[in-house]
């Protein structure tokens, strides 16, 4: 294997995106006119007539070893494991699943956090043909037992810290017939078997079975916000084409140093943190979880230059005590979703010094729309398609009404995707990949609308769409404006039936620690920036919110938390505010 796509990139050393702004710390001794030139070159196949995503994860992964054997490739609980070494471990867990039975297609499912085992098992069955299955160490016994008996799991890997649900998930999955324990100084639980202990009697993998790039590498049961979880099949070539475009997207090099604070069972760690490593022979940190208090101490300590954010990081971020040390790191991109506000953005970039670009994905397809570098924002955009390096991986986006037609510019409806990287269905489950994927389409159950240059702009998931007084709402237009409360930590809007018909508003509200906030407050915040029709009428103030692997709030179990949601709560026309 051998590099196929190199680009020269010019980076302004002032970091500017339509104005004045200062350096970062790693760039503040240049000149603020001043450029550099860096080269990002992007693994493909050796083979001409190969198109480059068409690869396997081995296949990925032998080249990036090839490149660099010595460097470090991930650095993860403590440990630094270069290429080399992850080669071989990787071979060796391949061979211990291979010892014990587990074959092409076969499914195990791991209940790991953030260790070295969940990599070395997800790339282990890959490069045997067998699928991962990633469970969220989160769930207890039932979620994590649906789970297994979806997948019709052969094996279940779980650390010891996990052990207790996975023991009693597994009794209730009759299709497991291995237990693996990860932990414990070598002495399993009776009926586990140890990783540590099969890996070191086991042989490397020594002859590879054929993997195609369009075999399943991992199933990521999605969060369930709408139902069900399902299990979205992720494809080989899916993750080397997303580790190819997230290299590109974020001009990125073999000198880059990847970081993630995201679990891997959230496709976002994977997609782009991992594969986008992978793609250019970068380092990559990660930690077990998001901590607004240690985040950015971690992220120095790492020498990170390139760090992924999603959901509710960036506002915690911007709600901590700014610091004399905001800007000592060496970042120079954050990159997540959604689309929040320019000023928002804008404020966060002036503070620590970096560039910020969104964008909009999912686990079914990473390639949606995202915001250049430095190029200048419009404001509630996540910018243009996603483009491949390789101009023969075409992505394309449309918004469709509801007849499925092609909608003008302007309008709003559904966004429907189509490219090389979409997934091939969910997990045997025909009616829902029947729903998804119509003509080639990916019809993602988001709404939203392009511009007249092709820019997307997310309104929010159809079934959060509020109806009241006639008029359509976003749940996310009404979240956006409250989170700027200053006192508001996070927030999430839910319908709620009215007395008149259709629906009312409520806001359930995490106000932010230390600060006493009042709902009438937040009533007239809402009415000085929204219409009246947009303001919530109830308003629960909440400790914490249930949420989704990617920190999204599970609006679903809100909706199911009562019979009567209007009861315990504040009501503004029962408190008499008028609004005009």
């Amino acid at each position: 294997m051998t590099p196929l796509y190199a680009r020269t990139y010019t980076e302004a050393a002032s970091n500017k995106r339509g104005g004045p702004r200062g350096a970062p710390p790693y760039l503040a001794h240049q000149s603020p006119t001043k450029t550099k030139t860096v080269v990002s070159t992007i693994i493909g196949p050796d083979q001409s007539h190969r198109l480059m995503w068409e690869m396997s994860l081995g296949e990925l992964l032998d080249a990036a070893a090839a490149q660099n054997p010595d460097k470090p490739f991930v650095e993860i609980s403590g440990r630094q494991i270069t290429y080399h070494q992850f080669v071989q471990a990787a071979l060796r867990t391949a061979g211990m699943f291979q010892e014990l039975g587990i074959g092409k297609g076969d499914r195990v499912c791991l209940l790991l956090p953030n260790c070295p085992e969940v990599l070395y098992c997800w790339f282990g069955l890959s490069l045997i043909g067998a699928i991962a299955v990633p469970i969220n160490t989160a769930y207890k016994k039932n979620e994590t037992a649906t789970i297994l008996n979806d997948a019709d799991a052969e094996a279940l890997v779980a650390h010891e810290s996990f052990l207790s649900v996975a023991a009693e998930a597994a009794e209730l999955a009759p299709n497991v017939r291995l237990k693996i324990q990860v932990g414990g100084d070598g002495a399993p639980e009776p009926g586990w078997t140890s990783l540590e202990n099969t890996m070191a009697q086991t042989k490397q993998l020594s002859s590879r079975p054929d993997v195609s790039p369009q075999d399943i590498s991992m199933l990521v049961y999605t969060s369930g916000t709408t139902g069900s979880p399902k299990g979205v099949q992720i494809t080989h070539q899916m993750y080397v084409a997303a580790g190819q475009g997230f290299a590109h997207w974020t001009q990125a090099t073999q000198d880059d140093r990847f970081f993630t604070c995201l679990p891997y069972f959230h496709a976002n760690a994977q997609y782009y943190s991992t594969m986008g490593t992978l793609a250019v022979g970068a380092t990559l940190t990660v930690v077990d979880r998001f901590s607004a208090s240690r985040f950015w101490d971690q992220v120095r300590d790492s020498q990170a230059t390139i760090v992924n954010f999603i959901g509710m990081m960036l506002p915690v971020l911007a709600k901590q005590p700014e610091s004399p040390t905001d800007r000592q790191h060496r970042v120079r991109l954050l990159y997540g979703s959604p689309a929040f506000s320019p000023e928002l953005l804008e404020t966060l970039e002036q503070r620590f010094g970096v560039d910020i670009i969104v964008g909009f994905g999912m686990t079914e397809t990473c390639y949606g729309t995202i915001e250049g570098i430095r190029q200048p924002r419009r404001p509630g955009s996540s910018g243009l398609p996603r483009q491949h390096p390789d101009p023969h991986f075409v992505n394309q986006i449309r918004i469709v009404d509801g007849t499925a037609k092609p909608a003008p510019p302007n309008t709003v409806g559904e966004i429907t995707i189509k490219n090389p990287a979409v997934t091939p269905g969910y997990w045997r489950n025909e009616e829902q990949t029947r729903l998804a994927l119509r003509d080639g389409w990916l019809y993602t159950g988001d709404l939203g609308w392009l511009d007249d240059d092709g820019f997307l702009y997310f309104v929010d998931r159809k079934k959060d769409i509020i109806r009241r007084r006639g008029e359509n709402i976003s749940s996310q237009e009404v979240e956006d404006v409250m989170k700027r409360h200053p006192k508001v930590l996070d927030c999430a809007m839910i319908a709620v039936p009215s007395e008149l018909g259709e629906d009312e508003i409520k806001a359930y509200v995490i106000p932010r620690p230390g600060s006493v906030l009042n709902p009438e407050e937040l009533v007239y915040w809402c009415a000085e920036n929204l219409a009246n029709f947009k303001v919530p009428r109830y308003i629960e103030m909440r400790d914490e919110l249930p949420r989704t692997p990617s920190l999204r709030v599970r609006k679903d179990l809100l909706r199911q938390e009562r019979d009567n949601l209007t009861q315990g709560c504040f009501d503004r026309e029962k408190a008499g505010i008028r609004l005009r």
